[in-house]
């Protein structure tokens, strides 16, 4: 028998140590905002660019920190990432957010990567909810519309990947040099309704709520794989699907999270679709689970090569994912599963020194090398997140 108190305890307790770890670690204090690369032995690369991913999210993390804990020690830690947000990405000309910036707070990368700006408004949206400044909203408001006006396909919808610093087309909108040079990609639009559902809880506007909708429909009809239930990941601009790998951990992220879009709206038909494509989604993502609790983390399915490593965010992903399908169907084998990969976690990820969790490990346990332990990509939320969503769910469970 699963005791889920102990559970809750225990992730209380790893929520205040990651916290605590960013707290004490990533603030710069010398150039201002947070450190751009602190490597596995807690040291930072003060010459390091800033990336707008990681801002947006300590921005999220804290601000969501401070609503469920009402621990005034966090409010000082999202302020420092909204007021760097707005002092040194925010393009003022042109609008948006820049990708990155030098060390020193100057433009380095000057792309309007959407995928960040949705980051952004989702950092924006939980900050308001934290402080209710009204300046806050509105810059996430401000946020929606640029986004609308800028990368809103109004033929086919969904959203266009990346433009340049003036909006002008990009011939290479990747973002990242593993991804496909699509038009469209599941990742960005993932993270453009977790946005978008995020403000509309304070901000019920007309346009949100259908853009929402119509976000769910292009998930329903095109990235979900109606077949073997995985994501799909690029597409072209008219949805013709550009075959790629599986990724387990984007499979259980959108599980839930997809399901709690459609919650924040209230749309009973969307609910309903989504807790039944939660279920289908985290089914697949069990391909990817291996024996000792952990997530592994890609299959390619024309070469049938598995990727042999399981980093950090998936197994995070997995302990709220594999919840919240046992939370619709009772099957206790999904409750078993969160509990493996919170085992896993703690056997092989968390850093009992250092604090934090390791970038990731190999097949054989061993962690993978030269691989920061914060950075562009390595930020508090994932993690942060799935404790405070399971402490919360266990706290109102009624199974």
């Amino acid at each position: 028998m699963i005791d889920l108190q102990a559970y809750k305890q225990e992730l209380t307790a790893e929520l205040d140590n990651i916290l605590h770890y960013w707290m004490t670690h990533a603030p710069d204090t010398l150039n201002g905002g947070f450190y751009g690369s602190i490597d596995r032995f807690d040291l930072p690369d003060a010459g390091a660019p800033k990336g707008l991913v990681l801002h947006a999210r300590i921005l999220w993390t804290f601000s969501a920190a401070f609503s469920h804990s009402l621990d005034q020690d966090y409010l000082p830690m999202a302020a420092r990432a909204y007021d760097y947000l707005r002092t040194h990405f925010t393009d003022t000309v042109y609008g948006g957010l820049y990708w990155s910036v030098d060390a020193k707070g100057q433009p380095l990368n000057t792309r309007k990567q959407i995928y960040g700006l949705a980051f952004c408004l989702y950092g924006y949206s939980e900050w308001y909810k934290a402080t209710r400044r009204a300046e806050v909203l509105e810059a996430a408001i401000d946020l929606f519309t640029l986004i609308e006006e800028k990368s809103f396909d109004t033929l086919n919808h969904g959203y266009r990947e990346a433009f340049d610093h003036n909006w002008q087309p990009l011939a290479d909108m990747r973002l990242s040099d593993k991804d496909a040079n699509e038009q469209k990609t599941m990742n960005t639009h993932l993270h453009i309704i977790e946005a978008y559902a995020n403000l509309y809880r304070h901000w019920p506007d007309a346009l949100l709520r259908r853009r929402i909708v119509q976000l769910l429909e292009v998930f329903d009809e095109h990235m979900i794989d109606k077949q073997s239930g995985h994501l799909l990941l690029f597409f072209n601009d008219q949805w013709q699907v550009r075959p790629d790998v599986i990724s387990y951990g984007h499979d259980i992220e959108a599980a839930w999270l997809l399901q709690q879009c459609a919650e924040a709206i209230d749309d009973a038909h969307w609910i309903e679709r989504m807790r039944q494509h939660a279920v289908f989604i985290t089914k697949a993502a069990t391909e990817g689970l291996d024996k000792d609790g952990g997530l592994w983390y890609e299959f390619d399915p024309s070469s049938r090569q598995l990727v042999k490593e399981k980093h950090w965010w998936p197994q995070a992903e997995a302990m709220l994912g594999f919840y919240n399908a046992w939370d619709i169907t009772n099957n206790d084998t999904y409750l078993q599963q969160s509990v493996n990969s919170w085992s896993f976690i703690k056997n092989y990820l968390l850093d009992l020194t250092r604090g934090e969790w390791v970038w990731g490990v190999k097949e054989d346990h061993s962690i993978m090398e030269g691989k920061d332990k914060a950075g562009f990509w390595k930020c508090p939320y994932h993690n942060a997140r799935a404790c405070m969503e399971l402490i919360k769910r266990i706290g109102n469970q009624s199974h």
